[in-house]
């Protein structure tokens, strides 16, 4: 990957949580399901197989009803510091497919979460870029940097409300 840094969406949030408890939300099931995802989607878990190469396959309902899929394939967890996976957009039954709303996004980015803990508050840093992209790809990837930053802040806000209720 050229130029593989200049690809990547980086993203940092602090969290007033612990750190073990930044990752349990992460890395387990009946946790996600109140907090991932855009804000006004609900979400409903297909499949959640926590192991490496193990699919989390999810998907996520639009007030107007539209629905979308989405999976991680999880790759390497090192608790409670690190996650790696590769998520894509979905079909119902979880093969990886393009997107009708942006067709030249990648088939799969790579993100590494990371937690670090200072004072019992975890900085969250996730860290994406694509994989296998053709240019078109890289170039979709990273001209909606802006909107992604943007959805995963909403994201991240639930994440900070749902660690607040625990």
């Amino acid at each position: 990957m050229q130029n593989a840094d200049k690809q990547d969406l980086i993203l940092v949030r602090e969290l007033n949580a612990p750190r073990e408890l930044v990752y349990k939300v992460w890395t387990e099931a009946e946790h996600l399901a109140h907090w991932w995802g855009p804000v006004g989607m609900g979400i409903k878990i297909h499949k959640f197989d926590f192991k490496p190469e193990g699919i989390f396959h999810y998907s996520m309902e639009a007030p107007n009803g539209y629905t979308m899929y989405g999976r991680f394939r999880f790759v390497e967890m090192n608790a409670p510091e690190k996650l790696v996976f590769v998520n894509s957009f979905a079909d119902a039954e979880g093969n990886i497919i393009r997107t009708d709303m942006l067709p030249d996004w990648p088939l799969e980015v790579h993100n590494t979460l990371t937690l670090t803990e200072n004072n019992g508050k975890t900085t969250l840093t996730l860290r994406g870029r694509p994989i296998n992209a053709t240019e078109a790809e890289v170039k979709a990837f990273n001209g909606n940097k802006q909107s992604m930053q943007q959805g995963f802040g909403g994201t991240f806000a639930q994440l900070e409300a749902y660690l607040q209720k625990l």
